[in-house]
This record gives C-alpha cells, structure tokens and sequence, in this order.
C-alpha cells in the first residue's frame, strides 16, 4: 500500500483532486493520501485538506517533515504546488518516490523562482509556439530529474495569461492523477 503525503503551498486544487482521485475514486486502491503537508498557514489547502477528511500539518522544519511522514507511515510524495525545495534528506528517503508537476515543458522555465503566474508569463514573454507541463521525478536540482510525462498544446495567436492559465490547469487536473497511478502500479 502506497501511503501518499501530498507537499502544498497554495489554493490547493492539484492536492483536491489527487486527493478526491486516490481517497474516493479509487477507495480500496493500493495508494491513499494520507496527510497535506504545507509551508504557509494561511494556504487554502489546508481548508481543503479539512473538508476531505486528510489530515495536514503547517512547517518548514525538515526534521518536523521527517517526523510527520514517519509518524504517518508515509512511503510516497506528491509536490503540487509546493514552493520550497526538497530537502537532501527527503530526496535520499525517498528515491524515485517523490514526484513534481510543473506548468511547462521542462527543461524550459524551470529553476528557482518559477512557479504558477511567473511560468505563464514568461512562456508568453518568450513568444513560444507550445506549453505544456510536464510530471517529473524529483531530485536535488529545482524542476529536474527523469521526466515521466509531458502533454503540450499550441498556443494561440491571441493566448493571454488566463487562457493559458486555463489550459494548463485542465492538463494538470485530468493528467497527474492518471500518471501518478500508472507510476505506482510500475512499482
């Protein structure tokens, strides 16, 4: 039985829907998520968290992490949206068992300081042709690691931030579950 911490910063709708994936879609699966773990105490996550009956805990301290993933038996890890970068020591217990999605086609507009808005504005800045994201194992570089699945799309003449924006959460929402899962079943 796979049991899934998911890492979140924000609003937390990636974190929703691999929750409502793995807790109710697939209820009895080999895989749950059995804790939210969030870096900011006012992150909308947390409120989600809450509703799906998850329980969560707010901290930055790795030596807390550790102690929150073994007290709750927790094998995997899921970043959606998490902002802060994994701890060596997470990578190291962890190995091939921590997975990303970032809302672009990595290698590009990854590293530090891209995330949500700032990827989108920069595709569209860049004048690319396609966006896309891309689900990744993680390791100890920022938007790096063996990539498991992109999905891209062309943009429009006349993309703007919030079509974008719109496009890349309905591939995030309708993909990572099902990538995730296949993972865990490769296991």
């Amino acid at each position: 039985m796979f049991r899934i911490a998911v890492f979140a910063s924000g609003s937390g709708t990636n974190a929703e829907n691999l929750i409502r994936h793995f807790n109710y879609e697939l209820r009895g699966a080999k895989a749950k998520v059995e804790l939210v773990v969030c870096n900011k105490p006012e992150a909308y996550v947390l409120t989600r968290a809450k509703n799906l009956e998850v329980p969560s805990a707010v901290t930055k301290d790795t030596g807390e992490i550790l102690q929150l993933l073994g007290q709750y038996e927790i094998n995997f890890i899921l970043l959606a949206g998490y902002l802060l970068k994994i701890p060596k020591e997470l990578i190291d217990l962890y190995p091939d068992r921590i997975i990303n999605i970032h809302p672009a086609l990595l290698p590009k507009f990854g590293g530090k300081g891209m995330y949500g808005e700032r990827v989108h504005k920069a595709v569209l800045e860049n004048k690319e042709k396609y966006s896309g994201i891309t689900i990744h194992l993680v390791d100890e570089e920022m938007d790096h690691g063996k990539i498991l699945f992109q999905s891209s799309f062309i943009l429009s003449d006349d993309e703007t931030l919030e079509s974008l924006e719109e496009k890349i959460h309905i591939r995030e929402q309708a993909d990572y579950p099902r990538v995730v899962e296949a993972y865990l079943n490769s296991l």
